[in-house]
C-alpha cells in the first residue's frame, strides 16, 4: 500500500472515530437532559417516602385501598404527604421560619456553598460544613394539630456521611423513629441502621433528660430494660454507632435544631 493511501486510511479512521464520539456525546447529553425531570421527581418522591416513614404515616399511604383509590403507590404517597405534612424552612441560627422554596431546597448543595454554609464550632457530627438553613416537617393529625415533627440529620459514619430523619412527638423529646436513608456503611455491620429490628428500638425513647440536657445514648452491649435514654449499639460497628450518637447530639444541640426546639416550645415559629 502506498504512503498516500496509508495516510488517507488513517485520516478516515480518525474522522470516523471522531464522528462516533460526537454522536455518542450528543446522545448522552440528550438523555441526561431528558431524564433530569424524572430523576428530580424520583428524588422528591424518595424524600417524601422517608419523611412519611419517620412520621409513622407510610403504612397509611401504602394501604391497599389507598393505593387502589388514588391510582398507584406513588400517587398515594404524594397525596398522603400533601395532606398531612407542612414543610417549613428555618434559619438554624435563630430557629425561626424564613422564606424559601422547601421543595427545591438542597441541604447538600448549600453545605458545599461557602456563601450558604459555615463550619460548626464543635463539629462532633463530622460534617465539615453545615448549611445555614434547614427544612423541618410538621406532621398534622386529622384535626390539623401537629402530632409529629421530622428533622433531617446528617453525620459521619465509618466510611462517609450518613443522611437520615428523626421523627419526634410534638414535645420534641419523645422519639417516634430514627430513619436513615442514604449511607455507605458495611453490610451486616454499620448498615444495620437500616435493619427494621434496630429501628424498632427507637419509638418511645427520650432525647432530653428532665433538666433539658441531651441524654440519648447508643449503648455498647445493649441498653438496660427501662432505660428511656439508651438504644442498643450496632454489633461490630462501634464507629457507626458512635456516629449515630454524635449526630443526634449535634443536631439536637445549639448548633443544630436547638434554637428551633426552644422557639417551638415557647409557642411559636415566628
Amino acid at each position: 500500500m502506498s504512503e498516500t493511501k496509508k495516510k488517507e486510511t488513517f485520516r478516515g479512521t480518525v474522522g470516523f472515530v471522531f464522528i462516533i464520539c460526537l454522536v455518542c456525546a450528543a446522545l448522552v447529553s440528550i438523555a441526561a437532559v431528558g431524564l433530569k425531570p424524572l430523576q428530580t421527581a424520583n428524588k422528591l418522591l424518595d424524600k417524601q417516602t422517608k419523611i412519611l416513614e419517620a412520621s409513622g404515616l407510610l403504612a397509611i399511604a401504602l394501604k391497599a385501598e389507598n393505593i387502589k383509590a388514588l391510582g398507584g403507590e406513588s400517587k398515594s404517597i404524594v397525596d398522603t404527604y400533601e395532606k398531612y405534612v407542612d414543610a417549613k424552612m428555618i434559619s438554624l441560627a435563630t430557629g425561626k421560619v424564613i422564606e424559601g422554596n422547601v421543595k427545591s431546597f438542597d441541604e447538600r448543595a448549600d453545605a458545599r456553598d461557602v456563601n450558604k454554609s459555615s463550619k460548626p464550632e464543635d463539629d462532633i457530627a463530622g460534617i465539615n460544613r453545615q448549611a445555614d438553613n434547614a427544612v423541618v416537617y410538621l406532621i398534622n393529625d386529622e384535626q390539623g394539630k401537629v402530632s409529629t415533627i421530622v428533622l433531617p440529620i446528617v453525620g459521619s459514619g465509618l466510611w462517609d456521611l450518613m443522611y437520615g430523619f428523626v421523627g419526634l412527638e410534638s414535645d420534641l423529646n419523645t422519639v417516634k423513629s430514627v430513619i436513615y436513608s442514604d449511607l455507605k456503611e458495611t453490610p451486616g455491620l454499620g448498615a444495620e441502621v437500616l435493619n427494621p429490628k434496630w429501628k424498632a428500638l427507637w419509638p418511645g425513647k427520650k432525647m432530653f433528660d428532665e433538666q433539658g440536657n441531651i441524654a440519648i445514648q447508643i449503648v455498647k452491649g445493649g441498653a438496660k430494660a427501662g432505660n428511656v435514654y439508651g438504644v442498643d449499639a450496632l454489633s461490630g460497628a462501634t464507629l457507626t454507632s458512635n456516629g449515630v450518637e454524635n449526630t443526634l447530639h449535634f443536631w439536637l444541640g445549639e448548633e443544630g435544631y436547638g434554637p428551633f426546639i426552644t422557639n417551638y416550645r415557647a409557642g411559636g415559629l415566628n
